[in-house]
């Protein structure tokens, strides 16, 4: 039997998402715009809907989408703002940013996932995407953005991260030890502060090199 694509993507919407306190109808809008089933691996794509974190390669996931709401929606996106995302993954995360602000930069450390991406973005006519090979902990973009998406965990939030916002800007990332970590909301202010909120547990896997520390025991 086969499945219908528009009913599941309805049905991830309204009653996996929006019941996680995803109540921002623009955010509710584009992740049911954006055909979540032509981002996923061909064999998970029958349960592309589903509240799990689907496996990609190189030992990475897509979120899942309760979480990809939770994010898209801390970080209040304006059709003005300019992104940059920090781990492409399949680029189904990077398309509803897409949809939701005017410029997206994405990078990610696999080229395979970056030259796929490309692919998809180009097919599906979403043009306000640059996505790029870079290691997240070197990366220098040259410019500042309004929000910045982290995709993946780090241990501790690296120096980097926040000189890349805007005075105003927010960055999303998920931070601390597994098996509890803190999904955080950082402001920049006029006076380059950050402010920290924290806004629930999760747990996800880290950024390459953004890992834990080993810990040795004697």
């Amino acid at each position: 039997m086969s499945l219908d694509f528009e009913q599941a993507r309805h049905f991830m919407v309204n009653h996996q998402v929006r019941p996680w306190d995803v109540l921002d109808p623009r955010v509710l809008d584009a992740m049911g715009a954006i055909f979540r089933e032509d981002y996923v691996p061909s064999r998970y794509r029958r349960v592309a809907f589903a509240d799990l974190a689907l496996p990609l390669e190189h030992g990475e996931f897509m979120l899942k989408p309760v979480l990809e709401g939770r994010l898209l929606q801390a970080l209040e996106l304006a059709p003005t703002d300019d992104v940059l995302e920090v781990g492409t993954g399949s680029g189904y995360l990077t398309a509803c940013l897409a949809t939701l602000a005017r410029d997206v930069v994405s990078i990610d450390i696999h080229a395979d996932f970056v030259e796929r991406a490309r692919a998809r973005f180009g097919a599906t006519g979403l043009t306000n995407i640059r996505v790029e090979q870079a290691d997240a902990l070197a990366f220098d973009p040259g410019r500042s953005f309004d929000a910045v998406a982290v995709g993946g965990a780090v241990a501790t939030l690296p120096q980097a991260f926040l000189p890349w916002l805007k005075p105003g800007g927010r960055l999303f990332v998920v931070q601390g030890h597994s098996p509890v970590q803190q999904a955080v909301l950082y402001r920049r202010t006029a006076q380059g502060h950050a402010v920290e909120e924290g806004l629930f547990e999760t747990e996800v896997p880290y950024l390459v090199g953004a890992e834990p520390s080993p810990r040795f025991a004697l």
